[in-house]
């Protein structure tokens, strides 16, 4: 039997970079994946991802803006320690108007999830929108949208070949 993977797209298509995932869970949607594998553009739906860890994925990629100090358009594959992230992300409310995955992370095991591997591909902002909004990428972050589809194939493809993935970067530092 295959194991399950999960590759979900963040992001507020409003806030300019923030849109990064959402931009890369669309490309991955038009790829050819075995049945395994599902692609969702999960956007600020904070519920609907919470929900997703229920089902129990032995993969979950994550892929989203992530500020980490390094020039627009770095990508980052971090591994986060859920149990780090569980103990110390606060109360599990969740806001409609963003989504915070430390606190899906949070509301998730409360609602009983049982979290395996979860990585998440990240893409440093340039530009977020602030209080006025901004559609679109920068051209930073517009380049940085391939080689992010093609991080997160070679890490499917690694898993459903070894059903393991190299720790590629620690947290904080580039991929």
């Amino acid at each position: 039997m295959s194991k399950s993977v999960l590759i979900g797209g963040i992001g507020n298509i409003f806030h300019g970079d923030d849109s990064f995932g959402v931009v890369v869970a669309q490309k991955l949607a038009s790829c050819d994946w075995p049945d395994n594998v599902r692609v969702v553009d999960f956007g600020i739906r904070a519920i609907d991802l919470a929900f997703a860890f229920l089902d129990g994925h032995d993969l979950t990629i994550l892929v989203d803006a992530t500020a980490r100090g390094g020039m627009p358009g770095m990508l980052y594959v971090i591994e986060p320690d859920v149990n780090c992230l569980v103990e110390n992300a606060g109360d599990a409310c969740v806001n409609s108007h963003s989504l915070d995955p430390a606190k899906v992370l949070v509301l998730a095991k409360n609602m009983g999830a049982q979290f395996k591997r979860i990585l998440l591909v990240g893409c440093q902002p340039a530009v977020l929108g602030g209080s006025e909004g901004v559609m679109g990428l920068s051209d930073a972050v517009q380049a940085a949208v391939d080689p992010a589809v093609e991080i997160v194939r070679a890490l499917v493809q690694e898993f459903e070949s070894t059903g393991e993935i190299a720790v590629y970067a620690e947290a904080g530092e580039g991929y």
